[in-house]
């Protein structure tokens, strides 16, 4: 019995240091990897702010393209008709558009609605003013209408647009 009892006296004793340490060393690798999973997230915020960053300048540049002031002396040709240049217009900004959809992933759905009305609001405009002139008089004078209706309704449609892409930008910074 004694025996017993001293084994229990250098067992248990032993034991309880053994849970100590496993307690410490399980305390201590949870730190490590919280650490670890801290600086992970934040590496990971830091890439997809960049990213985030990346997608308004993307639009930003979009919608300077596609704003009237620099689509219409970019694209207009002596040579086309209005119908040709107001198709090539609706196209332009249509593929440019296409090719910057994936930023919406990056976007507020308030800011892509925004930019989404503003390309509408463009083609529309586009469409009216041919649609008052013309098909066959020279492209310059499909450029003059856009002009004149963009005075008319003293909106700007792209400058909105790039207002509030401007704004949500400020708001990561």
């Amino acid at each position: 019995m004694e025996i017993i009892a001293d084994l229990v006296k250098i067992v248990l004793p032993a034991g309880i240091v053994l849970y100590g340490m496993y307690l410490v060393i399980k305390s201590f690798l949870r730190k490590d990897f919280d650490k670890k999973l801290l600086e992970l997230k934040s590496q990971d915020r830091n890439v997809t702010l960049q990213m985030r960053l990346q997608a308004y300048e993307r639009m930003t540049l979009f919608l300077e393209r596609v704003s009237p002031n620099n689509l219409l002396p970019r694209l207009n040709n002596q040579e086309y008709t209005v119908d040709m240049f107001q198709q090539i217009l609706i196209m332009e900004i249509r593929n440019e558009f296409a090719h910057n959809a994936t930023q919406q992933i990056y976007l507020s759905d308030e800011t892509w609605n925004v930019i989404q009305s503003a390309v509408e609001r463009l083609i529309s405009l586009i469409s009216e003013s041919a649609s008052q002139i013309d098909k066959t008089v020279p492209s310059i004078e499909l450029a003059r209408k856009m002009v004149e209706n963009i005075l008319a309704i003293q909106d700007d449609i792209t400058s909105s647009a790039l207002l509030v892409l401007k704004k949500e930008a400020r708001t990561l910074l």
